[in-house]
């Protein structure tokens, strides 16, 4: 290299970004595209980094305006402002939740119990029909007669006769329905909390003004049986004139 050769000029550095301040924040809308989140993020750091440096020109370029009225907007569109948590649904909280999870197992549960119960009762009363139909009978021995009065407000909660199965004897029952208008009757004889037993219709009193029912009393299997006495008319509608329980026991 000669030596008279001038050198060559140092290398420059490059020139610095325009520098912040309210000219160029108004001239680029800087506040604008700050709040809707439009400006690179470089450009975004070096607005907060002014403002952190000139508070006292936060007033001039109208920042605080332009935050109120945009949170006067979020108010009237009703939505919450920015720092605001959002609010749980009821359905998206822990305790209800819980309560609904603890509900649908307890009628779950129940569902189960229910039809259990129903098939539980259900085996029962095949069991019972077969008995009846498998039970035999025995000749009786002797005639008991038993003279019964009808509750006449509602069925009767306390049983009025015992009578044996494991004794072969007649029961001849005497419902006194001296009371009633009608001379024609019809006696429904329900097992209590299984089901209907018998129905017969056409009953007449006698002259003493009683219904005479006699049948052999193993034929009736063990529990509660609720007779109720229904008065005809000639039309064959029927009245309910009272009720009486008997109990059957082995």
């Amino acid at each position: 290299m000669n030596a008279n050769t001038p050198a060559a000029p140092p290398a420059q550095e490059p020139a610095a970004g325009p520098q912040m301040d309210l000219a160029f924040i108004a001239r680029h809308q800087v506040v604008e595209r700050y709040l809707a989140g439009k400006l690179p993020r470089r450009a975004a750091q070096d607005f907060e980094q002014f403002c952190q440096r000139h508070p006292q020109l936060l007033d001039e370029i109208g920042l605080s305006d332009r935050v109120n009225a945009a949170l006067r907007l979020l108010e009237a569109g009703g939505k919450p402002e920015p720092w605001v948590e959002a609010p749980v649904r009821f359905y998206q909280r822990p305790l209800v939740f819980l309560g609904v999870s603890l509900l649908a197992l307890a009628l779950a549960v129940t569902t189960v119990l229910l039809w259990d119960s129903r098939a539980r009762a259900f085996g029962q009363r095949v069991a019972l029909q077969k008995q009846l139909t498998e039970q035999p009978l025995r000749p009786t021995a002797s005639t008991r007669p038993i003279t019964l009065e009808l509750s006449r407000t509602a069925p009767s909660s306390r049983s009025m006769a015992t009578l044996h199965n494991g004794v072969a004897e007649l029961a001849d029952l005497k419902i006194n329905v001296a009371f009633s208008r009608y001379t024609n009757f019809r006696i429904l004889i329900d097992r209590v909390e299984q089901g209907r037993f018998a129905v017969l219709g056409n009953v007449q009193r006698d002259s003493n003004g009683q219904l005479r029912l006699a049948f052999n009393a193993t034929a009736l299997g063990p529990g509660d049986y609720q007779l109720t006495v229904e008065g005809l008319d000639w039309r064959g509608n029927a009245e309910p004139q009272g009720w009486v329980r008997i109990t059957v026991v082995r």
